[in-house]
């Protein structure tokens, strides 16, 4: 039999081992596309159109198409999820009608993307005559994340103390003015964590765009929110399957594969360095 100290050095090497091969498979993971996809990187790569089918040129286009999306995505989903999920923790108490709204949002949640772009396309493209544009695109994607800001926005809000609502509301101020002078401020840094994932999420789907608003090979700007875009996602697929000569394409394919990474990581970046702000803000009126 193991002494205590014994098994417990065991389960920490055990924890530790999983971490590491965790860590390792993620670093091989970046390490392979680094590996193949940096060659393709130039400056033209990044701020010129594609060209001859998207054999050539750069891939500028498809960059700016995958921030609208990311960025309108997150507009009518962020604030939309906050709200709701602040309406479910803090006024409907723990009723039939809450229970039921958490297992539907936990339901929508688990359906495949796929399913999103169809549900886009009849509803944004079509019922509602928006066509294949940025703003189908955007609402399309916004439902798809909508279940994950709902979801961590009320775990944020349960992690705040119930005596620092009877402190405000002792004080006598109001339930709104406790949720947005209290709440609110104090579960803002795990707030921004759903945003984090959101980004995530929006910025590599496929089926949702390929629905609503991708184009195959679209070398100009978009104009208004009503015209179709390139997107990282969506030109890395074609890129990759498409074409007569897909070994002399697959280089392209890496690279634009880099590139989302790279924009990825550099929104998670900024989107982390809001939270600690908010956090130590939040730390200083403590």
């Amino acid at each position: 039999m193991m002494g205590k100290k014994t098994s417990q050095a065991v389960a920490f090497w055990v924890f530790r081992l999983f971490g590491l091969i965790v860590i390792g498979i993620l670093f091989w993971i970046l390490g392979f596309i680094v590996y193949h996809g940096a060659g393709a990187i130039s400056w033209e790569f990044l701020t010129t159109a594609p060209t001859d089918g998207m054999m050539g040129g750069g891939i500028f286009p498809a960059i700016v198409g995958t921030l609208c999306l990311v960025a309108g995505s997150i507009v009518f989903a962020f604030p939309l999820g906050v709200m709701s999920a602040i309406y479910t923790q803090e006024y409907a108490g723990n009723g039939f009608i809450v229970k039921f709204i958490r297992v539907m949002t936990n339901n929508l949640g688990s359906i495949p993307s796929i399913v999103f772009g169809l549900f886009g396309m009849a509803l944004f493209v079509n019922a509602l005559g928006f066509g294949d544009s940025i703003l189908a695109g955007s609402l399309t994607l916004g439902l798809l994340v909508l279940p994950l800001v709902i979801r961590t926005t009320e775990e944020a809000l349960k992690a705040i103390p119930q005596s620092f609502r009877n402190a405000s509301l002792a004080l006598g101020a109001s339930k709104l003015q406790t949720i947005r002078k209290v709440v609110l401020p104090m579960a803002f840094p795990n707030i921004i964590t759903g945003l984090i994932l959101s980004v995530g999420r929006v910025s590599g789907e496929t089926a949702p765009i390929l629905f609503t608003v991708a184009a195959y090979f679209l070398p100009k700007l978009p104009e208004s929110i009503y015209d179709q875009v390139m997107a990282l996602p969506y030109h890395l697929y074609v890129v990759a399957t498409s074409g007569t000569d897909i070994e002399a394409s697959r280089p392209i394919a890496y690279g634009t594969a880099l590139v989302l990474i790279v924009i990825v990581l550099l929104v998670n970046t900024m989107a982390s360095l809001l939270r600690r702000h908010f956090g130590k803000k939040v730390k200083m009126n403590e």
